[in-house]
């Protein structure tokens, strides 16, 4: 992996962005011109106000991103190796196996299951209408 300041992955995020941008700022224009026509509102006006915040937006999760990337590899730099090397890693026969609950039949509400014997015969009723 090409490790620059230009990457060709960076320069199609950064056209993207100021691709993002410029389309933005045009449809902000398109409402800017809908606000001073005659059938212009003030709801247009505010189109004008969101679309450059739309526009930014891109720019501004690829500096957020970077910022957590750039975060994290300083935390996982002041963490010493050997925590690095034992966490999360278990063999495989020490993960334990999923469990489903199983509710035993004595501790069974006797309303609860007259409640599911009803709504297995709605079930089975709405499946001979269907």
């Amino acid at each position: 992996m090409p490790t620059g300041l230009f990457t060709p992955r960076r320069i199609a995020i950064g056209v993207l962005c100021v691709a993002a941008f410029a389309v933005c700022c045009g449809l902000a224009w398109w409402q800017w011109n809908r606000f001073e026509s005659a059938s212009g509102s003030f709801q247009n006006l505010g189109y004008v106000l969101q679309w450059p915040l739309f526009g930014v937006f891109p720019a501004f999760m690829v500096w957020r991103i970077w910022k957590l990337r750039r975060e994290a590899a300083a935390q996982e730099d002041a963490e010493p190796a050997e925590s690095r090397a034992e966490w999360g890693r278990k063999p495989v026969s020490e993960v334990p196996s999923p469990r489903t609950r199983q509710v035993p039949v004595d501790d069974q509400d006797d309303e609860l299951a007259a409640y599911n014997r009803y709504l297995a015969e709605l079930h089975a009723r709405d499946q001979r209408e269907s």
